[in-house]
């Protein structure tokens, strides 16, 4: 037992010298940051295929961006075209301007502890998540549109089922689940509306759009 246990530490010591030397001779020709990524990345399929695909999407998300971060002109390019998109979407979606516009490079959005009250919005951010629960809300209008809008985004979103719901979301790299239909991997579109929608006193439309995001709206 004493020989296994001394060959094993042997072994691991080994594996341990190699990958260390295998480090410093890629951080040497390829650099730090590029490796960093390419781990992140193979970490974020690990979990894709352990099915723990919230994870596995937000490691992706994180290693494209350090992997594309030595491209600055590539990354600045995508933030704008992604604003540049939620300003036009803003403007067809919402009927007039009475709306909230948000713009945030880092967000974390959480409604539905206590009694709020829902209004037209828009609101874009390149890295963020939203958590919001219709139950408690409170809907001054017959119809009411939020746009979410991102880079980076982890949504969540349960719906009552007194309350119509219409969902259009989109995401180039992700998954997109809405009550029971799911779409997953890459360019993912997927429209929903709810068979009361039309009949409903209260009536909410989403427009849920990503460059990386997983989009799971649930409804109860």
């Amino acid at each position: 037992m004493g020989e296994e246990t001394k060959n094993n530490r042997n072994r691991n010591t080994a594996l341990v010298l190699i990958g260390a030397g295998l480090f410093l001779l890629l951080d040497h020709t390829i650099g730090f940051f590029p490796i960093l990524a390419v781990v992140l990345i193979l970490l974020g399929i690990h979990r894709l295929r352990s099915r723990k695909e919230r994870k596995g999407y937000v490691l992706i998300g994180i290693g494209a961006v350090i992997l594309f971060g030595d491209h600055i002109t590539i990354v600045l390019s995508v933030v704008l075209i992604s604003l540049g998109l939620f300003f036009i979407r803003s403007k067809q979606v919402h009927r007039d301007d009475t709306y909230i516009q948000k713009q945030k490079l880092v967000d974390s959005v959480r409604l539905g502890r206590e009694p709020w009250i829902l209004r037209n919005s828009s609101t874009w951010y390149i890295i963020g998540e939203t958590y919001i629960d219709l139950s408690l809300a409170i809907l001054e209008q017959k119809e009411t549109t939020v746009i979410l809008q991102g880079v980076v985004g982890d949504v969540d979103i349960k719906v009552p089922d007194d309350i119509g719901i219409s969902v259009t979301s989109s995401v180039t790299l992700g998954q997109i689940q809405i009550a029971s239909e799911r779409e997953s991997g890459v360019l993912n579109k997927l429209m929903w509306q709810s068979a009361n929608y039309d009949n409903c006193d209260h009536r909410v439309k989403l427009v849920l759009s990503y460059i990386v995001g997983d989009i799971n709206v649930k409804v109860l």
